[in-house]
């Protein structure tokens, strides 16, 4: 039944005519053909939607249900409408995914100018590079933002941005960090899953320590609640409250006094920041235009 519009396209022009005479000649067919209509809607549903009276269309109470009903179809189906018209004229939506220190901190930036560039959309969503990564591979996005390369024969990297990891804490940090004065902090962790994680599990695996020997407060996923964590912590406290962090992240806290960073003494924790797309779409104008724009932006800091 809700698969042939046609049908209650008739009951909404009878509706709208108050007459099947009308509502037939606005429909281009005969008056007869839209009873029978009328009726097959009816014994579909097995009772009566209208009923004939001098002044006009009368609906029943099931009638009226059934108007709601189509009501609500009909404004389904013209947004499907102007879906299918954005296809028509390549009109779309270009979907990005990145991780979260590059989707809520570095990409927002751009989004408009790639807008822009692309005359269409763009929509963008955080997660882990490796859930980017599987979204890109299932055709659910079109260009991936990651931190970490995870290779795929089917998926081109290009090197993008560089990164570098710090030290992090509201209170003043001696610039250069000694192994020894790591323990004298309280901490936030990553995840295990994260890239950053698994970067500074590698540092301190060469300074023979690990994160078992701190005093670790909590392990969150999301950069955005670690620093607001560390900016709300105790400014006066005896410990200072220190984790790690992208410099994207926290860039703009430094600048403004709000956050101190700091770096392992002969220890720099750098990274690449990576663009992913399918090979299949190699030669595709809308990826290769937002790559490319992405690629001129190499010089942030």
């Amino acid at each position: 039944m809700l698969r042939d519009f046609a049908k209650l396209q008739t009951f909404m022009m009878v509706i709208k005519e108050k007459s099947f005479s009308k509502a037939s000649a606005k429909l281009g067919i005969s008056q007869p053909a839209v009873t029978q209509q009328i009726k097959y809607i009816e014994d579909y549903l097995d009772t009566k939607v209208v009923q004939r009276k001098k002044n006009g269309i009368l609906l029943t109470k099931e009638g009226e249900d059934l108007y709601r009903i189509v009501q609500k179809l009909e404004k389904c189906i013209q947004n499907s409408e102007k879906e299918l018209l954005k296809i028509i004229n390549k009109e779309f939506t270009f979907v990005i995914g990145a991780s979260y220190a590059i989707g809520n901190y570095i990409l927002p930036n751009y989004l408009n100018e790639i807008k822009k560039r692309i005359g269409n959309e763009v929509y963008m969503h955080t997660g882990f590079s490796q859930e980017i990564i599987d979204e890109l591979e299932d055709r659910k996005i079109d260009l991936g933002l990651i931190e970490s390369p995870i290779f795929h024969d089917d998926i081109y990297y290009r090197e993008w941005l560089d990164d570098e990891l710090v030290f992090f804490s509201n209170q003043p940090l001696p610039r250069q960090l000694k192994a020894e004065d790591l323990s004298n902090f309280d901490w936030i962790c990553r995840d295990e899953a994260s890239h950053t994680r698994r970067l500074v599990a590698e540092v301190f695996e060469e300074l023979e320590i690990t994160c078992s020997d701190f005093n670790v407060l909590g392990v969150l996923t999301s950069p955005t609640s670690i620093k607001e964590t560390i900016i709300n912590s105790d400014k006066n406290a005896e410990r200072p409250l220190v984790s790690v962090m992208s410099r994207h992240v926290i860039k703009n806290e430094v600048k403004e006094g709000r956050l101190f960073e700091a770096r392992i003494k002969g220890h720099k924790i750098e990274r690449k920041l990576y663009i992913a797309y399918l090979k299949e779409r190699k030669h595709d104008a809308f990826v290769n235009n937002v790559v490319n724009y992405l690629l001129s932006l190499n010089k942030i800091s």
